[in-house]
């Protein structure tokens, strides 16, 4: 049998994986958006259409034109992915252009006919570009100071600090911990590494601290019982969800919760709901096809020789795990409100167009 024969092959574990994440995160929307779209647009099934239509199919036609565009081609042109993620988190600062939407941060662009989150964008955009500029590098330029270094931060600091102006904080930390994942897998020196954490560590707190939500968020997740009507509100209500649902779940369609209680029921707050509904078992299920998801981004990571692949999937497994943790962590209660999505699930017509792009990328990797 030939070399080309022998590796050219779908990882269907990978492609089963991303299916079954998908159709779960459907059924999941579906029953937990339907209270707010009957309220708001007297549509029970509104936000599941919307996702289907302007998130899932666009991100399927997506995923199959990028399962066939060689990855060389994203490593030949990986420069032009910085200055489009600088452009696009740039443009929602442009009057008329730039759009709040239901959060009160700059994070949506609006054309018109449609609006999207630049934000999820550059998440990709960002790791084909460290990937490409780490696969780049010349040997020991990654533990130079100023080869490695410096121009790191920099990037870092550009893309990061355009996400923070908006403000969104939560996007920040996913976009830190993608770029540290690439950074730390290319083989940076501890003591860059050590200096990166410190440095992003007392960021967030500095960003915390001048907002006074953010704060009063970080002050419940060290106290859930403070402020029970006020900032921990969300907590409280999304812990009960979880609590109420027990080991078998009270069944789909059945949340209490979703009743307007919970804050963005169909959106962050989705894993409490479908905690709720679905109990332990089935939530295990979901978390462990996630987790089957994220070790064969990782494993083609770690069985490829081409650095380009090894970071870019590196990236991805950070971004998609980083995010699904984030956002369970902070339902359960172990980590602060930010506001980020669960992948796959929470209702977002970018942000799924933009992780089922990021899958046709990695099957065409596995696949080559």
């Amino acid at each position: 049998m030939s070399y080309q024969n022998q590796t050219k092959h779908t990882d269907y574990s990978l492609v089963i994986s991303i299916l079954i994440l998908t159709v779960f995160g459907l059924i999941v929307l579906s029953s937990a958006s339907t209270i707010i779209g009957l309220t708001d647009f007297n549509d029970g099934y509104y936000f599941l259409k919307h996702q289907l239509l302007k998130g899932v199919l666009p991100g399927l036609i997506l995923f199959f034109i990028f399962l066939k565009i060689p990855h060389r081609w994203w490593q030949k042109y990986y420069r032009w992915a910085l200055v489009l993620a600088v452009l696009l988190l740039s443009l929602v600062f442009i009057p008329g252009l730039g759009s709040t939407l239901e959060s009160h941060a700059y994070s949506w662009i609006n054309l018109g006919f449609m609006s999207f989150q630049p934000s999820e964008v550059a998440k990709l955009l960002l790791i084909i570009y460290l990937a490409g500029w780490l696969n780049n590098l010349k040997t020991g330029g990654l533990k130079n100071f100023k080869t490695g270094f410096l121009p790191f931060i920099a990037i870092l600091g550009l893309v990061g600090g355009l996400v923070a102006l908006q403000p969104d904080l939560g996007t920040m930390v996913i976009v830190i911990l993608i770029a540290l994942g690439i950074y730390f897998s290319a083989g940076a020196s501890y003591y860059n590494l050590g200096l990166l954490f410190a440095l992003g560590g007392g960021l967030i707190f500095a960003l915390i601290k001048a907002a006074p939500y953010r704060f009063r968020r970080f002050l419940v997740f060290l106290d859930p019982t403070l402020d029970p009507l006020g900032a921990g509100y969300h907590i409280q209500q999304a812990l009960l969800a979880i609590g109420t649902g027990g080991f078998l779940g009270l069944g789909l369609g059945h949340s209490r919760q979703k009743f307007q209680y919970l804050p963005q029921a169909y959106g962050d707050s989705i894993f409490a709901v479908m905690a709720e509904e679905l109990g332990f078992v089935l939530t295990a299920v979901f978390i462990i096809f996630l987790i089957i998801f994220i070790l064969r981004t990782l494993q083609l990571a770690s069985h490829n020789q081409d650095n380009f692949v090894k970071f870019f999937a590196v990236g991805v497994a950070v971004w998609i795990g980083g995010q699904a943790l984030i956002n369970i962590g902070a339902m359960l209660g172990i980590l602060p409100l930010t506001g980020v999505p669960l992948p796959f699930v929470s209702y977002g017509g970018t942000s799924v167009i933009v992780i089922l792009t990021a899958c046709g990328m990695l099957a065409n990797m596995a696949k080559n």
